[in-house]
């Protein structure tokens, strides 16, 4: 079993620390993946200076030539799909099914950001002299740490770093310990498409190497997606220096269920928007709140839905949800679920480990619904990183409203009516960066900018779409006199 190494300035390295971690099989812990060596500080610097080497060179190739790279990156991926999709399933126990979406959708990210290499514009300012041009020129930022997380650990990582590359800019990369597979083949797939060396560095190793590489004079800004805990601690160290972080954290999204609502679409979405990717997605339905006249049969649906989920081995086929990503998290949602009991919440469905051969030895949990919730409670108020569901009721559309905007993320929301006035007000009052209409919280268009409101984001800049290549620009503004 060979353990991984980094990829720094071109060369495959191993990384100087002595300690040594196991990657896990999610699904049976059993099998141990790889072995992966921590990097130390040395081994950070070297991958930020690589890239500060590289960027003066990188910087003056014309955006268009930057965006072919990106068509060659998603050309091989789209080769390898299967071969990406079963290291996701092995590394962080997605279901093949939902692992071969990812790539796909890795894959479109990477296509569309290299169309974006011929549309990086600037502009021409009118003047109020006839003989001085005013030009409003983009040029890249410098060296970006790119901090990335398990859940979605191909498709994430290309939607910071394809933006990034075709603005210009370099890339120092640390991605998660528990899915460094998939991201060192990522690596392999950036090497084989023949990128200068130092363009891309990626240096596997512990969290507690973020705060210094933030500090590092070369590193020009950070973006990085996790849990708000962990962002916020960014956000900290990067404004010591005034460096740009963009951040994408947590969620307590809600899925608002209308008296008017086609309840078992309602029924459809709340499944498939809380327990797809078992549940661990940011934007994951984690409430469902109801109007009271059809709170009884929607709850019917539900529990009648949500039993009918198959949980198994991700490359079984048939299985609808595979294991959480590690000990820690499957504990945690346990956890959150017996603080639900105790305060008085009710277990609807779910609410335990399966016991089958098949899973005795994954980090297993039953998708799981929730009754007798309120606003005052923590898991109506604290993010769960699991396939839990809270039922809450409303009185009106102005309490349901109320009741969504009740916590501190602003992430993702969903609404199932069929009333455009409500439509229209649910739009405009939901406090969340992203509001869907007999949708379902979850998925997101790599064409539309993404990103939260409150403590769910870091402020304006977003990720995907056009949007997103702004972060990593900055304007200059050039005047010419003839």
């Amino acid at each position: 079993m060979e353990a991984l190494k980094n990829y720094i300035n071109g060369k495959w390295v191993s990384p100087q620390g002595t300690n040594t971690i196991q990657d896990i099989n999610p699904a049976d812990t059993r099998e141990v993946i790889t072995q992966i060596p921590q990097s130390t500080e040395e081994d950070a610097r070297a991958a930020i200076e690589a890239a500060q080497e590289a960027f003066p060179t990188w910087k003056l190739v014309p955006a268009p030539q930057r965006g072919q790279f990106l068509f060659k990156i998603a050309d091989k991926m789209e080769a390898k799909q299967e071969e990406l999709a079963h290291l996701i399933s092995r590394e962080m126990g997605k279901t093949i099914a939902d692992a071969r979406k990812e790539v796909a959708y890795a894959v479109n990210i990477f296509r569309f950001y290299a169309g974006e290499g011929t549309r990086l514009n600037g502009t021409l300012v009118a003047s109020d002299s006839p003989d001085i041009q005013i030009q409003l020129v983009p040029e890249p930022l410098g060296v970006v740490l790119v901090v990335t997380p398990w859940n979605f650990p191909l498709s994430i990582p290309a939607w910071k770093i394809a933006p990034a590359l075709v603005a210009g800019n370099t890339i120092a990369f640390k991605p998660s310990s528990d899915t460094p597979v998939v991201a060192a083949k990522l690596l392999e797939i950036i090497e084989e498409c023949g990128l200068p060396n130092g363009v891309v560095n990626m240096m596997i190793g512990p969290g507690r190497l973020v705060s210094g590489m933030i500090h590092h004079p070369a590193v020009k800004a950070v973006t990085f997606t996790g849990s708000t805990n962990v962002g916020r601690l960014i956000y900290a160290e990067a404004s010591k220096d005034m460096k740009p972080a963009l951040l994408e954290m947590g969620g307590k999204n809600p899925l608002i269920v209308l008296d008017d609502a086609d309840l078992d679409e309602a029924a459809d979405l709340a499944v498939r928007g809380a327990f797809g990717q078992t549940g661990q997605a940011c934007t994951a339905t984690s409430r469902v709140i109801v109007q009271s006249a059809v709170l009884e049969p929607f709850t019917k649906k539900l529990i009648e839905k949500t039993k009918k989920i198959k949980v198994g081995n991700p490359f079984t086929e048939g299985v609808d949800i595979g294991p959480q990503a590690n000990a820690g998290e499957l504990e945690s949602t346990l956890e959150a679920i017996r603080g639900a009991i105790a305060e008085g919440a009710s277990i609807l469905t779910g609410g335990d480990a399966p016991q089958t051969p098949e899973t005795e030895h994954g980090y297993y949990v039953n998708p799981t619904v929730i009754g007798n919730v309120n606003r005052n409670m923590r898991i109506a108020r604290e993010e769960v990183f699991g396939p839990v569901l809270c039922i809450m009721e409303a009185a009106s559309v102005d309490d349901a409203i109320d009741i969504a905007n009740d916590v501190e993320y602003g992430l993702s929301s969903a609404v199932c009516t069929k009333d455009i006035s409500r439509v229209a007000k649910c739009s405009r009052e939901i406090e969340a960066g992203v509001v869907k209409i007999n949708m379902t919280t979850t998925g997101t268009s790599y064409q539309a900018p993404f990103g939260g409101f409150k403590s769910s984001s870091s402020g304006i800049n977003k990720e995907l779409g056009k949007e997103a290549v702004d972060f990593y620009c900055r304007s200059k503004t050039i005047y010419v006199k003839s």
